[in-house]
Parts: structure tokens; C-alpha cells; sequence
């Protein structure tokens, strides 16, 4: 004897399962949390989640807050998709290009 109804089986066994975030997901919500850390602003990923402004131009940062993140990026990168120093550097400036925040003059 089930300690389940029919219905509650069916329920259960067609439930579809919450989707887990993959490592690259991880990776880019961690690079722009910290983006937004060294910049000193209170947003996090969550908050520009599903965005299609140009939300990266509302906020800013100075030049050496951009470098540090940059550094910051690159060490990430190498460590977690186990880049080459060369590959690490092009990916933080491509992301850098396409999600930056604007710089201060």
C-alpha cells in the first residue's frame, strides 16, 4: 500500500524539477556581484537579473576600481575554468566591454 493518493503520484512523478544554475551561470553572477562590490554599489545580480536597459551605464566606477576588478576577474577565471593567464585576460575584457560599468572621468 502507497503512502500516496493517485493523484499525488501523478503529481509528484510529472513535477518537474527546479533548474539548477550551471557553472558558467555561477561564474558570471560571482563577476558581476564583485563587479558591483569594488564599485561600491548596494545592487547585486539579482536586481539586473533580466534587464534589457543599458543598466551597465546607471551606475560607475573609477579607473582603478575597474583595474582591480579586472585583476580580480582574471585570478577568478584562472582558477575556476582553469584558463591560461593570455585566455583569462581576453575573457575579463571581453566581459569588461559587454558589462562594465561606466567609467568615472
Amino acid at each position: 500500500m502507497s503512502k500516496y493518493t493517485e493523484e499525488e503520484w501523478v503529481a509528484l512523478n510529472n513535477a518537474i524539477p527546479p533548474k539548477r544554475k550551471n557553472k558558467d551561470e555561477i561564474i558570471v553572477e560571482t563577476i558581476l556581484n564583485k563587479m558591483f562590490e569594488i564599485a561600491g554599489h548596494a545592487v547585486t545580480f539579482e536586481d539586473i537579473k533580466g534587464r534589457t536597459d543599458n543598466w551597465y551605464q546607471q551606475w560607475t566606477m573609477t579607473e582603478e576600481q575597474n583595474k582591480e576588478w579586472r585583476e580580480w576577474g582574471i585570478k577568478y577565471l584562472k582558477k575556476q575554468k582553469h584558463l591560461a593567464k593570455y585566455y583569462a585576460e581576453r575573457q575579463m575584457a571581453m566581459f569588461d566591454l559587454n558589462y562594465g560599468l561606466k567609467l568615472k572621468q
